[in-house]
């Protein structure tokens, strides 16, 4: 499995996103869900992640710089046909090591509080992701929980 830097205007990174975008309502409730559209990946700020295995998509994810001293984790997503192999994993650590050679001092995300989040919670949490206040435009509530790691 390799991560590597990735474009919108590859189709199976796309369709992936899209698809990201379609199933949020499923494990939020409306208004809850902050999943960003090829639309918002589409900025300076924020580089695309892909893990394939040879040709074959298994996961993409975005790092978007918020400061020079922040950034953020968004929009991680697996293939639903291609879990349990790791790729999260090696998503979230290439974005996190891509975040510490930029200087980035702390990596933040906003995920959901219920139990079709647990799997990612629990990846973030053993990677050193704590539960903590506010950042950006993400409150905390009943549907949705901040994270974040010191660099």
């Amino acid at each position: 499995m390799h991560v590597a830097v990735a474009d919108l205007s590859e189709p199976d990174v796309r369709a992936l996103l899209e698809m990201h975008q379609r199933d949020m309502h499923d494990a939020s409730p409306p208004g809850t869900s902050f999943a960003l559209d090829l639309s918002g990946l589409n900025d300076l700020s924020i580089t695309i992640f892909a893990a394939r295995e040879d040709d074959d998509l298994l996961a993409v994810g975005a790092l978007r710089q918020l400061s020079a001293d922040q950034a953020e984790i968004k929009s991680m997503r697996t293939r639903p046909d291609r879990t349990r192999r790791g790729a999260a994993a090696a998503l979230l650590g290439a974005m996190i090591e891509t975040a510490r050679s930029r200087g980035t001092k702390r990596l933040s995300l906003e995920t959901g509080t219920s139990e079709h989040f647990a799997p990612a919670i629990a990846l973030y949490r053993a990677s050193g992701f704590v539960p903590g206040p506010d950042f950006g435009n993400y409150r905390n509530g009943p549907h949705n929980r901040c994270y974040h790691l010191d660099l």
